[in-house]
C-alpha cells in the first residue's frame, strides 16, 4: 500500500474547503492562498491552485476581479459568489459532521460502546 497516495487523498479532500474558507473572509490574490495554506502547515502547489480556482469560476461558485498593481502585472482576486457562500456552507457542515465522527472513532467516545455492560442478567 502506498502512503504517499493516500495522504495526497486526504489533502484533496479537504483542499477546496481550506481554499474557499480564506476566500469567505476576504476576497483573496493566489499567491496570499498559497501564503495563508503554507503558514498552516498545508502544502499548496501553483499547479494545483489556478486549475481548481478557474474550476470553481466556471461553476459560479467565485468570481474576480483584476487589480493594477504597482510593482507589476495586474492581479486577479478571487471573492466567493452567493452561490459560492451557499456552497460553503455545505461543505462546512460536511467538514463538522465528519471531523465530529473521525474525532468519536479515533478517541473511542462512543458512550454506549465504552460503558460496561449493567444489563446482566442474573
Amino acid at each position: 500500500m502506498n502512503i504517499e497516495n493516500t495522504q495526497s487523498q486526504m489533502r484533496k479532500g479537504v483542499l477546496e474547503y481550506c481554499i474557499l474558507a480564506i476566500i469567505r473572509r476576504n476576497e483573496a490574490y493566489p499567491g496570499d492562498i498559497i501564503d495563508e495554506m503554507k503558514s498552516a502547515g498545508l502544502q499548496l502547489l501553483e499547479g494545483t491552485l489556478y486549475p481548481l480556482l478557474n474550476r470553481l469560476k466556471n461553476a459560479e461558485i467565485l468570481s474576480y476581479r483584476w487589480v493594477e498593481s504597482l510593482s507589476g502585472p495586474p492581479r486577479k482576486y478571487f471573492k466567493l459568489t452567493e452561490k459560492g457562500e451557499q456552497f460553503y456552507r455545505l461543505l462546512e457542515s460536511t467538514w463538522t459532521e465528519l471531523s465530529t465522527g473521525v474525532n468519536a472513532v479515533i478517541k473511542g467516545n462512543n458512550e454506549e460502546e465504552n460503558q460496561p455492560n449493567n444489563n446482566i442478567e442474573q
